[in-house]
């Protein structure tokens, strides 16, 4: 589907052009990408991707005449060896689903140089490991849950990753809120199961808490242990520690 050169060719879906024209810029400016078309409707997004059979498909689900699952099927089923990254103004309502049917997504408050890594990341040949280096920040939980579904969304299915996302989101938020260090998401993907490890810099090792109807922390191992099918902690000389869980693929929770 590339180009001679070697581009990756991109259709560009959003109603307001200013946004467009951003994308287009910041695209060529890292090099690499060829935007080959663009549209502003759904009905227009659906026939444009149809036509163009692009690499890379960057899709705003609140267009003016189609509803985000229509377009998005619509683009699915027209193009279906394009690869999808929905670029929207907020969190989907349905993250499996729309899982099941893009390859990743980036909230529009995000960084743009973020979008076209994952577009990056997207576009890659499939492999084993994905790592993912994340700073001391509340953010990096979703960044990470995000840095998922683009590397493994299409994977998994839309019930294991809604359980490995819980997991990435819980073992994230612990590094940075308690550890208060930078950390390394490393997904390792087998016919067996995902495991989801995150190595940080700082002290102790978190220990799972008895419930409680009042506490507000604590609990998020509580979570990790009832979804994972083994979870651990390995800690090293210098101080820092790799908590780790693995997740089944031959089961998962609902």
């Amino acid at each position: 589907m590339s180009t001679a050169g070697g581009l990756l060719r991109v259709l560009l879906v959003d109603d307001v052009a200013d946004i467009r024209t951003v994308l287009r810029m910041a695209l060529r400016m890292r090099g690499g990408f060829e935007v080959v078309g663009e549209a502003a409707t759904g009905s227009e997004a659906v026939r444009r991707a149809a036509e163009l059979q692009p690499d890379l498909v960057v899709l705003d689900l609140a267009l003016p005449d189609l509803a985000g699952r229509d377009v998005l099927t619509g683009v699915r089923e027209r193009a279906p060896a394009s690869k999808i990254v929905v670029f929207t103004g907020s969190d989907p309502n349905d993250e499996g689903w729309v899982a099941s049917q893009a390859e990743g997504y980036v909230v529009k408050d995000a960084e743009i140089s973020h979008l076209i890594d994952i577009l990056e990341v997207v576009a890659r040949p499939r492999s084993d490991e994905y790592v993912l280096e994340l700073p001391a920040d509340l953010a990096s939980a979703g960044r990470a849950r995000r840095f998922l579904w683009a590397s493994l969304g299409g994977q998994l299915g839309s019930d294991l990753y809604d359980d490995a996302a819980l997991v990435v989101s819980e073992l994230v938020t612990n590094a940075v809120t308690h550890a208060r260090s930078e950390c390394r998401l490393l997904l390792s993907l087998t016919p067996a199961s995902l495991r989801i490890s995150v190595a940080d810099s700082g002290p102790g090792t978190p220990e799972p808490q008895p419930h409680s109807a009042v506490r507000e922390h604590g609990r998020g191992l509580q979570l990790v242990g009832g979804i994972a099918t083994a979870w651990g902690i390995d800690t090293d000389t210098s101080g820092g520690k790799v908590v780790w869980a693995e997740v089944s693929r031959a089961t998962s929770t609902v």
